[in-house]
């Protein structure tokens, strides 16, 4: 039995993780998919951290901003993560924010960044919201977590993109080292909707 634990991204909450969850819960594994709280990177990384510490041996999975959130929380509990798995996304650089990746900063309304408008139907129906502090709070880390093994799931980039962009793109900036190992999956960048039981497969896997 393997423990997992899911992180979603922006405006998602563990629901975005069902499809993915019961094929690996049908194995047999152990997952947690998390429902994040909080308005700030910080928190949200405490929060992963603290479910970190009462586990072990996990594979810790993030998608889209969940990919700084693990990454952080990692870093700080390393002892404690036998694999990292970035799903479309990557590990940002010490002191970089989401929004620096993005290139502009956020549409806010009240501290809060509505779902993108292209985002598929089941976010605008079961989405939230996201606190804008998310995306332009930098993210601390001290590269403990380079040390552990770790995956990216490539769904709207292939690795060929991804290598090309390294030098400019500040999510990209540390995937083009040794240590990786990619898997390229044809989808979009919501493949927990997309393609569920695939995702699950490759995160699943000894080689994802």
């Amino acid at each position: 039995m393997t423990t997992y634990v899911l992180v979603p991204g922006f405006w998602l909450g563990a629901w975005a993780w069902d499809e993915v969850a019961a094929p690996l819960r049908a194995r047999g594994h152990d997952v947690h998919a998390v429902e994040l709280r909080g308005a700030t990177v910080e928190e949200h990384v405490v929060q992963v951290t603290e479910l970190l510490r009462e586990l072990d041996d996990v594979v810790l999975v993030g998608h889209s901003y969940g990919g700084l959130v693990i990454t952080a929380a990692a870093d700080r509990v390393p002892e404690r993560v036998a694999r990292l798995v970035y799903v479309d996304t990557g590990p940002l650089p010490d002191g970089r924010a989401q929004a620096d990746f993005d290139g502009s900063p956020p549409q806010a309304v009240d501290g809060l960044v509505p779902v993108s408008e292209a985002a598929p139907p089941v976010v605008h129906e079961r989405g939230r919201p996201q606190p804008v502090a998310t995306a332009t709070d930098p993210v601390h880390h001290t590269g403990a977590w380079r040390a552990l093994p770790r995956t990216a799931i490539l769904c709207s980039f292939s690795e060929a993109q991804l290598r090309g962009m390294a030098a400019t793109v500040p999510l990209f900036a540390l995937m083009a080292g040794d240590g990786w190992t990619f898997a390229e999956l044809k989808s979009d960048h919501w493949p927990m909707f997309s393609a569920p039981v695939a995702l699950a497969a490759l995160i699943g896997s000894g080689d994802a």
